[in-house]
Parts: C-alpha cells; sequence; structure tokens
C-alpha cells in the first residue's frame, strides 16, 4: 500500500496500486465465504443435525488461496519479519551488499517455489476433490501466483537497491523494536 502523505502516484504505479486494492478486496470476500461457510456449517450440524458437505472442503481450498495471496499483499507492505542483528552493526556499504543477497536468495527460493507449483498444478489438474470435485490443481496454482507475485516484488526491490547503489537509501526490514 502507497503511503497516504504522499501524493497520488499515476501511470504505472496507480495501476499497481488498484491492483492491490483488488487484491485486498478478494481477501477480505475470500475470509467473509470462508466464515459464512464455516458458521453456517457449525450452526447447521449443532441446531439441526445437518450440514453443508462442500463447506469443509471449500473453506480449506480457500484458506490456502488467502494464504498466498495474502503473502503478496504483505511482501509488498514489507511487513514480513526480519531480522536485523547481523545487519545492524554493518557499515552502509555491508548493509546494501547483504540486501542484495538476500533479495537475489529470496527471488530463487520464490522461482523455485513457482516452478514446482507450476508443476504440480499440471500434474493435479485432473485430479479432483472428493466432495467438491474441485480440480487440486487448483491449489497448487495458489503457489504459482504467489510465487510469481513475490518474484516480481523481490525483482522491483532489487532494481531499487542495484539503482540506489551502496550509499543511497538503504531500506531496512521492518523489524519489532527491542528484539534482537
Amino acid at each position: 500500500m502507497s503511503d497516504p502523505s504522499s501524493p497520488p502516484r499515476r501511470g504505472l504505479g496507480r495501476a499497481v496500486d488498484l491492483g492491490f486494492r483488488g487484491l485486498e478486496a478478494l481477501l477480505v470476500a475470500i475470509l467473509g465465504v470462508m466464515i459464512v461457510l464455516v458458521f453456517g456449517n457449525v450452526v447447521l450440524r449443532y441446531g439441526f443435525d445437518s450440514g453443508i458437505t462442500v463447506a469443509e472442503e471449500v473453506s480449506r481450498v480457500l484458506f490456502v488461496w488467502l494464504i498466498f495471496l495474502g503473502s503478496v499483499v504483505v511482501m509488498r507492505q514489507k511487513g514480513h519479519l526480519g531480522v536485523d542483528m547481523f545487519l545492524a552493526p554493518l557499515p552502509k556499504v555491508g548493509r546494501w551488499l547483504c540486501r542484495i543477497v538476500t533479495d537475489v536468495l529470496s527471488l530463487g527460493c520464490c522461482v523455485v517455489l513457482a516452478v514446482g507449483a507450476w508443476d504440480q498444478a499440471l500434474l493435479n489438474a485432473e485430479n479432483l476433490l472428493p466432495v467438491s470435485e474441485l480440480p487440486t490443481g487448483w491449489v497448487y496454482a495458489s503457489a504459482l501466483v504467489a510465487g510469481v507475485g513475490l518474484s516480481l516484488l523481490i525483482l522491483a526491490d532489487l532494481v531499487d537497491l542495484i539503482r540506489s547503489g551502496p550509499h543511497g537509501e538503504v531500506i531496512e526490514p521492518n523489524v519489532a523494536e527491542g528484539v534482537s
């Protein structure tokens, strides 16, 4: 999410902001559907001795999508946990180099995640979940979407880091105060 105190962005930056707002709205909708399905199923089970047979399975699939899509939103907000115990004592050039190394390693992990998820999605495209009969490839597709989204965000961060150079502004990872 962009800083509310900054001037409005134009062009591609504005489109990205709108895309992430849409993604956040989708996450809220997914969570809402999950709540309705699970709560409705509980009420029906204990109140009326019946239930929605697909509720548990669909909720599980939606939960997986919620987690993977949420990780992309949190990455953009720089909200993932970071440890600065080793980074803090380094000079600015050392912090810059460490950030580049960690971004390259993170990018590699996200590419491996995306490639593996792609393979699994294709492999399981014909397999159906037992109750809802949704293709199990859809579950793996969530990891593919997250892997691609995270890779793009890390790549943009890496480009900004390299452009700023070792003496430019190095954005530190978000770390809770007093934690070491």
